[in-house]
Formats: C-alpha cells, sequence, structure tokens
C-alpha cells in the first residue's frame, strides 16, 4: 500500500541554487570574496598608465562586454548543421548574480589580454546536475599555477593556488587565450614607451632647457668637492622650479638639444605604432596615422576591431563557456553579433567591375 500512500517526497527543482560546501573553506581562506585584498598588479597598472594600451584595452573590452549571449543547440539538415535557438538559462545572462554581466565579460576579456587566461570560481551549482549556475571573477594576477609557471600555457592547471592557498580545480573554469599575454609579449614595447613619457615630462616640468655650470675664465678654480655641492644645489633648485642664483665665478651653460633635435615626437608615435601591432588593435582606430591607408566608414572601423582585436578572445570565451563542464552535450554559447554582422552587411559597398576590352562584342565597345 506504501505505493498509494499519501506520504509526499521532497522534490527539489532542477535549477535550485545550492551553495557549494566542499570548497568553502579553502575558499574562504585564500581570501576569495574579499575585495579589498584583491589586485590587479603593478605590471597591469604600469602598462595601462600608458595612453596606447589603455584606449586600445578600452575598446576591445567595450566591444566584448556590450554583447549578450545567446543559447543554442545544432541539427544536422543534410548538408550542413543549422543552428537552433533556445532559451538561454540564468548564467548566460547574469554570471555573477551581484554584478552586472559587462563586468564579469570585460575584466575576463581584460586578464585573457594582458595575462593569456582568466579565471571564474564556481559560487554555486545545481543540485539536479551538478553544472555551474552562478561564478566570481578572480583575478589573474593572484592565480599561481604550480605545474605551468607561464607565460606560454599549454593546457587548464590541475593545481590552482589563489592568493597562494591551493583551492579545488572543479570549481574554477578556466579561460587560454591562443597567445601570450600582452605583459609578455609587449614587455619592452611598455617599457621604451614609458620611457619616452619620462623624457617628455621631463622636458614638460623644467622651466629651462638642460644644461651645466661652467667656471669663468677669470675665477678662482674650486675644488671637487665645491663643485660637486654646487651642482647638487643647482640640479635640486631646478627639480622644485625654484630660482636659482649664480655669482661672476660660474655661469649656466645649456645643451644644444630640445625635443625635436631628439627626435621625441617621432619616437613616441612610432611607440604607439608598435604598442597597436603588439595588443593587436589597427592603428588609425588609436588615432595613429599611417601614411598611404586609410579607412571609409565607422562601420569598415567596428568590422576591423571585431575581426583583428576582439575575436580571439571572444572566441576563447564562448568555447570554454560551451564546455561539458557547463552545458550538456550538443548545447552551446555564444556572443551575440548578429547585430554587428548586420551593420557590415547593410553598408557594404557593391563594386561592378566591367569585363575587360577583350571579352566584349563590338557592339559593345565604346565609340
Amino acid at each position: 500500500m506504501a505505493l498509494f500512500g499519501s506520504k509526499k517526497q521532497d522534490a527539489t527543482p532542477a535549477f535550485a541554487h545550492a551553495p557549494l560546501q566542499a570548497a568553502a573553506s579553502s575558499a574562504s581562506q585564500s581570501g576569495l570574496g574579499q575585495f579589498w585584498s584583491y589586485t590587479v598588479g603593478a605590471a597591469s597598472e604600469l602598462a595601462l598608465s600608458v595612453p596606447t594600451v589603455s584606449r586600445a584595452t578600452q575598446m576591445i573590452i567595450s566591444l566584448v562586454g556590450s554583447l549578450p549571449l545567446r543559447h543554442y543547440t545544432t541539427q544536422w539538415t543534410g548538408e550542413e548543421y543549422e543552428k537552433i535557438f533556445l532559451e538561454t538559462e540564468s548564467w548566460m545572462d547574469t554570471p555573477d548574480p551581484t554584478l552586472t554581466r559587462n563586468f564579469i565579460m570585460s575584466n575576463t576579456c581584460m586578464d585573457l589580454m594582458m595575462r593569456g587566461r582568466a579565471f571564474w570560481y564556481v559560487t554555486s551549482r545545481s543540485s539536479a546536475t551538478g553544472r555551474p549556475l552562478s561564478f566570481q571573477w578572480m583575478p589573474a594576477e593572484m592565480i599561481d599555477t604550480l605545474d605551468q609557471p607561464g607565460p606560454q600555457f599549454f593546457g587548464k592547471s590541475n593545481a590552482i593556488t589563489f592568493n597562494g592557498i591551493q583551492i579545488p580545480t572543479n570549481d574554477v573554469i578556466q579561460f587560454l587565450a591562443p597567445v601570450q599575454g600582452f605583459l609578455w609579449t609587449g614587455r619592452r614595447v611598455i617599457d621604451t614607451a614609458i620611457k619616452l613619457d619620462r623624457s617628455a615630462e621631463r622636458f614638460a616640468t623644467n622651466e629651462i632647457a638642460a644644461g651645466y655650470l661652467q667656471q669663468t675664465d677669470s675665477s678662482e678654480p674650486l675644488d671637487a668637492e665645491s663643485l660637486g655641492e654646487l651642482a647638487a644645489a643647482w640640479s635640486n633648485a631646478r627639480r622644485v622650479n625654484a630660482v636659482g642664483a649664480l655669482n661672476s665665478a660660474v655661469k649656466y651653460e645649456q645643451f644644444d638639444t630640445d625635443p625635436s633635435k631628439l627626435q621625441l615626437i617621432e619616437a613616441r608615435n612610432f611607440s604607439a605604432l608598435e604598442l597597436s601591432r603588439a595588443i593587436g588593435v589597427p592603428a588609425y582606430l588609436l588615432g595613429i596615422g599611417i601614411s598611404g591607408y586609410n579607412y571609409s566608414n565607422a562601420t569598415q572601423a567596428k568590422q576591423d576591431l571585431y575581426l583583428l582585436g576582439a575575436k580571439l578572445y571572444m572566441d576563447c570565451m564562448q568555447e570554454t563557456l560551451s564546455g561539458p563542464d557547463l552545458l550538456p552535450r550538443n548545447r552551446y554559447v555564444e556572443f551575440d553579433t548578429h547585430d554587428l554582422i548586420a551593420d557590415v552587411e547593410m553598408n557594404r559597398t557593391d563594386i561592378n567591375i566591367e569585363d575587360p576590352a577583350s571579352m566584349r562584342t563590338p557592339q559593345e565597345m565604346p565609340s
């Protein structure tokens, strides 16, 4: 009679949020979620202080962060696979329920660009399927992989530490970019750009040109110690923009140099061009002039930014989020680039190319 009993069993919804318990202790010990201890690293902050790098990263992450995700499956039609779009799951709209999708997607893309990888921590799973339901972005600067020091990564790590504490690998979503991070591939050009900026800053902050102190012919020679003290006092006065005073025994001689002779302007322009090449954004999008090259309209600029700058990171993110640890078989997620591609197709100019004269009939030849 138990078959017809009135006692009801508790049923758990398929997508109920079940907080993770197994890794709670290690996650709390590592400082996960304690934002006061988070950092993106001094190297990233230094690189982003260069205007070209800052602008290039802003353009890419603004594109990636603004695109929604869409959910689909595929069906074989006999000739090709057809996409059948499905209702999105909750994490596809808001991966982190406490933050906007733009925030987590933008920071994930930034880590991929700068360090070649990014990480999400699984904060809840479905009690029915065990698949993740929500995530939290973890700064790549705070993560070390004991089995892969980098900068080239050959696969997912099996030994991950966050803030020095090892955390379960199964609770971490690992995004691996197809290229090394910009902080490694662009290290030399970043260093050069910063040195050029500092040189320009020195010329901008000093009221008088660089030079040296020289004794006059009629003055009594000074010993090395006195000359050193005089030069140090003069240098300190220039550094703080104070007024310096010299007697008749010493005169100030300017170096015959200026920014134009040092080619600082040309060097900074070339440095900006090298930065655009290293980070993968077309130079003209960053306002860097290149002789013999122009573009037709803003639509082409958007297409170039997508194809040449953002697409490799977007492919990495959407293919990772389509993995078997997040979605069932034959279920995928992708960025919705329909409007972006539609704008390009709508504004594409059709060019009519005439047949050569040798291919025309006499009636078609111009008189």
